[in-house]
């Protein structure tokens, strides 16, 4: 299938920038699984943006470099918080319904900000979002949506009939869930919009589908990759043993949410950051909950707003308040049990302002970048504002170079001749379960050389079992994404390895010390 355009995903970043491209061009989007099954539907806080009076701009940057802990491209960061209330004005006009109060917009406040400033739709933003570009996206003539589509790989100038060493990227190979026949896509520019690794961690916020695809896919087609050690964790996901990967808001410590020792009763905030307590960001009250369940020998910390009006909670609240009341816990008048699980990917493909990679033809948006917006750790409620940003920037560059992309040249037919249906899905299963849990205890919120190293040993080990694997059987979707992840959580291991301070998300033992120069971690292939 040849299309002007292909995005290979089709969560806000991959579905602005269709909807930015699609008055001129034909455009394909590819989706994993259904369309809304990304992590931008699952987003339930908000989207930062400079609306209050009294709040400036400069605010905005300052809060969001204070929370990226110096790693942050202060020109990105100014281009992005600045094209935050135009973001804001286009999905009103989309039809997202945000909360307001009086003839305004209703603003919240989460851990980082030192302004109210993030707009919502009560807890549920995300879904809001993804239900409006959706909807514009599948009215739009030239925008041909396809479901269930797993990529393996981006075709480059190494699969054109004519080999090539130019490193133009032509679009995908992807796997068809319901034919299970790999079909080739070819654009003349292709954005990767595929979401970020958390599934690359045992306990994630993260849909199933974040297996690090993108990420994968274009460092295995030459593309640099940066800052994957920057991994955030979110510091309260319900602890249910039922419930797996629900998360509770930042905007419920945001709006009053204390955080408590169950076994001592004290609000511990107080030890670790008297002056922010509960609206320190993310990777600092992480690292404390962390602190508090290994000291008490938890299994978790109480988080509880019930001292708050139960209607002031149930209007602010309702979707997460409804869901906890599915597994007997009334946040109005009980503390909710938490514990701190992976949340996003600040690391990722190197780009630049425009979305550009290192590759001709090929651009990416998201969460799969890293663009020089969130440093060492994400400011809350700048990741959908990253999407809509950087999702526009790509759709602009390549419209305004449109003459300079050429046609795809013919490309070879993806090749399974020499391979034969596997006969042990166990093995992927396996080799699955075993990366999410090394790298849990390996490379979590408090890491050490030793344990990285550990995990860089099981890594080299399996690297040989999958490649071994990938040659013999034919693709499924379960050995794309394993052959992803395990590629993710070697990046992620390398990175580690190679930073040789605490920063930001990045907190290891043998080097507590920040140094005074803040470099970003770049990976060439």
């Amino acid at each position: 299938m040849n299309s002007d355009i292909l995005i290979v995903g089709s969560g806000a970043a991959g579905l602005t920038a269709a909807l930015n491209l699609a008055d001129r061009f034909k455009v394909t989007v590819l989706a994993k699984g259904a369309l809304n099954e990304g992590s931008t539907a699952w987003a339930q806080g908000g989207i930062a943006a400079v609306l209050e009076p009294g709040d400036t701009f400069e605010n905005h940057v300052e809060d969001t470099m204070v929370a990226g802990a110096g790693l942050n491209d202060r020109a990105v960061v100014e281009m992005v918080v600045e094209g935050a209330p135009a973001a804001i004005e286009r999905l009103t006009h989309l039809g997202v319904p945000f909360e307001t109060e009086g003839n305004a917009l209703h603003l919240t406040r989460e851990g980082g900000h030192s302004h109210r400033r993030i707009v919502h739709v009560a807890d549920a933003t995300g879904w809001a979002v993804q239900e409006a570009l959706q909807k514009a996206a599948e009215a739009h003539p030239n925008i041909t949506l396809v479901p269930d589509q797993i990529a393996i790989d981006l075709a480059t100038g190494r699969h054109e009939q004519r080999y090539s060493g130019a490193g133009n990227v032509w679009g995908v190979y992807a796997v068809d869930r319901k034919t299970e026949r790999v079909a080739l896509y070819t654009a003349r520019a292709t954005i990767l919009a595929t979401g970020g690794a958390g599934r690359t961690y045992l306990f994630s916020t993260a849909p199933r589908g974040a297996t690090g695809d993108g990420i994968a896919m274009a460092w295995r087609a030459g593309a640099r990759v940066s800052n994957m050690e920057m991994m955030q964790f979110h510091p309260t996901c319900l602890y249910n043993l039922e419930v797996k990967n629900f998360l509770i808001t930042e905007a419920v410590r945001g709006e009053g949410g204390r955080l408590i020792n169950p076994s001592t009763g004290k609000r511990f905030m107080t030890y670790y950051d008297p002056a922010r307590m509960e609206l320190a960001p993310r990777d600092i009250v992480a690292r404390a909950i962390d602190a508090e369940i290994k000291r008490y020998g938890l299994d978790y910390v109480h988080l509880d707003i019930s001292h708050m009006p139960a209607e002031f909670i149930r209007h602010h609240f309702p979707n997460i308040h409804e869901k906890l009341l599915t597994v007997g816990i009334d946040m109005t008048t009980q503390p909710i049990p938490v514990v701190p699980a992976q949340h996003y990917t600040c690391g990722g493909i190197v780009i630049d302002e425009h979305g550009k990679t290192d590759l001709p033809g090929l651009y990416a948006a998201g969460e799969c970048t890293e663009s020089g917006l969130h440093g060492a750790n994400r400011l809350a409620s700048n990741s959908l504002l990253e999407c809509f940003v950087f999702g526009e920037a790509a759709a602009d560059n390549i419209a305004a170079n449109w003459d300079k992309l050429p046609p795809p040249p013919p490309i070879r037919p993806w090749d399974e001749s020499r391979v034969t249906d596997s006969d042990e899905e166990v093995v992927i299963k396996q080799t699955w379960t075993e990366i999410r849990r090394f790298m849990w205890n390996y490379v979590g919120i408090v890491r050490t050389t030793k344990r990285l190293e550990r995990a860089k040993h099981r890594i080299e080990l399996l690297n040989d079992e999958v490649a071994e694997y990938y040659q013999h059987f034919r693709v499924t979707p379960d050995l794309i994404e394993l052959r992803n992840l395990l590629q993710t959580a070697e990046l992620i291991v390398r990175s580690a390895l190679h930073r040789h301070e605490s920063r930001g998300l990045h907190f290891t033992l043998d080097y507590p010390e920040t140094l005074p120069d803040a470099v970003d971690t770049v990976l060439v292939p």
